[in-house]
């Protein structure tokens, strides 16, 4: 039976994996990804729980973007569960643009996000691991930068004793059968059944 309680609301924080496209002007929109997938079928197999589920993925969004936002997209909205996905843009800056962020900023960053959650809401943590899947080779050389923002958020999910879902093995164990791009074609974003990968790992961590 899932752990998540009769009226629940659940609310999914990240960047563009979690945004997947949502219409702003809509506070119910849950864009085309794997929140999307997530609700639809968490609702279809349990709807005498009436959860509610909400999206306030920012495309873009690095730790301490969520941060400048997250008393109006995350403590006012009063979840019950709180699901949080970010990571890949704070390496990817680095690289892209020359504005690295440091695993320490990350995670006291992310660590200051999830203590204000708990201390305010004593909201329920679900902690996903960012993934890249290298589809060329400078690409590879991103992992010195994510790998140990990976073991930060594990680290941070110990700490806090919150559900985990490890994106990053289960898309390397995808991937081998496959090859990188069927998942994701630019090695971040998810395909469709990269988003559904996503959603059926999180739907197992909270036992649906």
């Amino acid at each position: 039976m899932t752990v998540i309680e009769q009226n629940a609301v659940v609310l999914f924080q990240g960047d563009s994996i979690t945004d997947a496209g949502r219409n702003r002007s809509d506070s119910a929109n849950l864009g085309s990804g794997y929140a999307n997938l997530v609700t639809a079928l968490f609702k279809s197999k349990y709807p005498e729980k009436q959860a509610a589920f909400l999206n306030r993925g920012v495309s873009g969004d690095r730790v301490v973007d969520l941060e400048r936002r997250w008393e109006e997209d995350c403590l006012s909205l009063t979840p019950t569960w709180l699901s949080v996905y970010v990571g890949i843009n704070d390496t990817w800056r680095r690289y892209d643009s020359n504005n690295p962020l440091s695993t320490e900023e990350y995670y006291v960053t992310y660590r200051r996000l999830l203590h204000t959650a708990k201390e305010q809401l004593n909201a329920n943590l679900i902690l996903i691991e960012p993934f890249v899947l290298p589809v060329n080779d400078s690409q590879k050389q991103w992992r010195e930068d994510l790998d140990p923002k990976i073991q930060a958020v594990r680290e941070l999910a110990g700490e806090f004793k919150t559900l985990y879902v490890p994106l990053d093995g289960l898309f390397a164990q995808a991937a081998t059968q496959t090859g990188p791009a069927y998942w994701a074609p630019d090695g971040v974003h998810p395909s469709p059944a990269g988003a559904a990968l996503i959603a059926h790992a999180w739907l197992q961590a909270v036992k649906a």
